[in-house]
């Protein structure tokens, strides 16, 4: 019997990032994600889904989830968790209030 735990989307996205990161020739099937996260499947196949839909994972043709490339990847982007995007925003936000003035 497995246990699953409930864990949000961005959270089991920035988990499967690291796994992928910290192994570059690791290769799991849904159900061994799942495992590995214990977390429902149907929010492991969104965040492998989601994974795949950026570019940073493909499924192979033994349906295994591999990196689609072993070098450097571009940082994720979770709606709300953008630092830099957050940064931007305030910035304009802090160029409106001085024009006011």
């Amino acid at each position: 019997m497995s246990v699953t735990r409930t864990v949000s989307g961005p959270e089991v996205l920035a988990r499967l990032r690291a796994e992928y990161l910290e192994m570059p020739g690791m290769r799991l099937t849904l159900s061994q994600v799942q495992r590995l996260c214990g977390v429902e499947r149907a929010t492991c196949a969104w965040a492998l889904d989601a994974l795949v839909a950026t570019g940073f994972l493909r499924v192979n043709a033994d349906a295994t989830y591999g990196r689609s490339t072993e070098g450097d990847v571009p940082q994720l982007r979770v709606p709300g968790n953008d630092p830099v995007g957050d940064r931007h925003r305030s910035g304009l936000a802090n160029h409106r209030r001085q024009q006011r003035l």
